[in-house]
C-alpha cells in the first residue's frame, strides 16, 4: 500500500502542519513516510503545499506526479493540483472558500467540507486543517478516524499544545464527510 497526498492552501492555514500530522501518524504505525514542503517566501498568506507519501514499502522519490489525494484549502490549490490528481483520486475541498458552483473533473471523487465555517463555529479558528483531516480519515483507508484523532492529539501533546477543541473539529470533519458519502 502506498498513498500520495498533496496538502495545499495559503500559508498560515496549517497546510504544512497537516502534512506533518499525517507523517507522524504513519511513523507511529512503523510505515515509511516522506514529507516534502514547498512554500513561497511570503509564508503567512502566500501559497504553501507539501507532498506526503505513506507506504508499507520503501519510497524511492519525493515527487508526487499523480497524487491519490489532494487536500485543498483554497481555490488556487484546487486550480493547481486538481489536474495532477490521478483518475479515481480524492479531492478534498474547503467549501468555505472555494466557490460552490465550481465544476470539477468527472473522473475523481470530490468531498466538500466547509472547514473554515466549522472551525469558526467551534471557536477554534486555527483548526481548519484538523477539520479536513477528519474528512480525510473517512474518505481513505490510510488510517481509521479513531487512530488519526489519537495520533493528532499525541502530536500536539508532545509539543505541549493540548487543545480539546481539536477533537471536536476533527469529529465534525468526520461527520461531514460521512454525510457526503465519503466512506471508503
Amino acid at each position: 500500500m502506498k498513498t500520495e497526498i498533496i496538502c495545499a492552501g495559503f500559508g498560515g492555514q496549517g497546510v504544512l502542519t497537516a502534512g506533518m500530522l499525517l507523517v507522524s501518524a504513519g511513523m507511529e504505525k512503523d510505515m515509511n513516510v516522506l514529507f516534502y514542503p514547498s512554500y513561497g517566501s511570503e509564508m503567512r498568506g502566500g501559497t504553501a503545499n507539501c507532498s506526503v507519501k505513506i507506504s508499507d514499502k520503501r519510497i524511492p522519490s519525493p515527487v508526487c506526479k499523480q497524487p491519490d489525494v489532494v487536500f485543498s484549502l483554497n481555490t488556487p490549490a484546487v486550480d493547481k493540483f486538481e489536474p495532477k490528481l490521478k483518475s479515481g483520486g480524492l479531492l478534498l475541498v474547503n467549501s468555505s472558500i472555494v466557490p460552490e458552483d465550481r465544476v470539477y473533473r468527472e473522473d475523481i471523487r470530490v468531498i466538500k467540507v466547509p472547514a473554515n465555517d466549522v472551525a469558526a463555529e467551534l471557536n477554534n479558528l486555527r483548526a481548519v486543517n484538523i477539520v479536513m483531516l477528519g474528512a480525510l480519515s473517512v474518505c481513505t483507508d490510510l488510517f481509521t478516524p479513531e487512530y488519526l484523532e489519537q495520533a493528532i492529539d499525541g502530536y500536539f501533546a508532545k509539543k505541549g499544545k493540548v487543545n480539546p477543541k481539536n477533537a471536536l473539529c476533527f469529529r465534525k470533519g468526520v461527520e461531514i464527510a460521512q454525510a457526503a458519502g465519503g466512506g471508503v
